[in-house]
């Protein structure tokens, strides 16, 4: 298929099956970009859905990567072993891929960041400049992601970092709201809360972080070679607004959901049997302790921070996730 296009406006999306890279994809497309999408299903010669064209390759073969990138002046890094699994085997390898082509097309990257790289030494206020000194296997590699992301950008590449709380969102995708505190496909019974009350939390809506890149990306030339930009997305001052919030939709649309707290000593003990139970047990630390981030960097920036109402977002995320019926 014909690759040309004006790289001023032309992006490939990595992940775009996902929670994070479908809603870039899809909002980049309606910003008016020509967007591109990386898939190992997709037809071998392209096939346009929604104005996204899918290409078939893999994340984890660079020369997929760099045909894929061909003629792209951004390039969107929103791909994540599933259930948080393998990130050891999957994780740099995939960045490294992303950086080469990256830097063949002058192309500047986007990355979707977590709170993982941080430790308990700069809780519970983070700054896009706190100590990295994670505690975790995940940690250090985000850490490692970052630094290769730094290094690539005195090679010609560029690269952008929003860093977010635990995302949800209408799409599936590695999060803990659709892992860990509601079960997808199915109506909601049963509501998990994995901290305690009183403790704060932060949480991110999907596509209030995909409007942040799309917005941070039209302003791209005005950044530094490496840019990192907290979001304050959704507080949740006391541990336990975002399980009422998904009570009081499901009550609407005739649920009676139980709240109850998140098992953790079933994930001690299935965790030889679950790998996800595993890789999620590794990240209890984020629940026993309040963790925020602080936007102040993007709003001097931005001006503002893109932000849905939380209910509204609950109810868009359990309906994109089957668990409601529409009213």
């Amino acid at each position: 298929m014909n690759m040309t296009g004006n790289p001023a406006n032309t992006v490939l999306v990595l992940g775009a099956t996902g929670g994070i890279g479908g809603e870039a994809a899809h909002r980049l497309h309606r910003a008016g970009w020509r967007v591109r999408a990386l898939y190992r299903q997709a037809p071998a010669a392209g096939e346009i859905r929604d104005g996204i064209t899918w290409l078939r390759g893999d994340t984890m073969n660079g020369e997929d990567v760099l045909r894929a990138a061909r003629g792209c002046g951004v390039i969107v890094h929103a791909v994540n072993p599933p259930g948080y699994r393998r990130w050891e085997e999957l994780v740099l390898p995939m960045i490294d891929n992303s950086i080469r082509a990256a830097i063949a097309e002058g192309a500047t990257i986007m990355l979707p960041g977590t709170v993982y790289n941080y430790g308990p030494d700069a809780f519970p206020l983070l700054d896009e400049d706190a100590p990295q000194h994670p505690l975790t296997r995940k940690g250090a590699i985000r850490v490692e992601l970052e630094r290769r992301l730094r290094a690539a950008t005195e090679r010609g590449a560029r690269a952008i970092v929003v860093r977010a709380g635990d995302f949800f969102g209408p799409r599936a995708g590695n999060n803990w709201f659709s892992q860990g505190v509601i079960k997808p496909g199915r109506a909601v019974k049963v509501i998990n809360r994995p901290g305690k009350a009183g403790i704060g939390h932060q949480w991110c809506y999907l596509p209030d972080i995909a409007d942040t890149m799309v917005v941070l990306l039209a302003r791209r030339d005005a950044l530094s070679p490496f840019s990192t930009f907290h979001m304050a997305g959704h507080w949740d001052d006391d541990g336990m607004q975002m399980a009422q919030a998904i009570r009081r939709v499901v009550v609407r649309h005739g649920g009676q959901p139980v709240l109850r707290a998140f098992p953790w000593w079933l994930t001690s003990l299935l965790a030889p049997l679950a790998p996800t139970l595993r890789e999620l047990r590794e990240m209890r630390y984020l629940w026993r302790q309040p963790v925020r981030l602080d936007n102040r960097r993007l709003m001097a920036m931005l001006g503002s921070e893109p932000h849905t109402p939380l209910e509204q977002a609950v109810e868009t995320t359990l309906m994109g996730l089957g668990c409601l019926t529409a009213r």
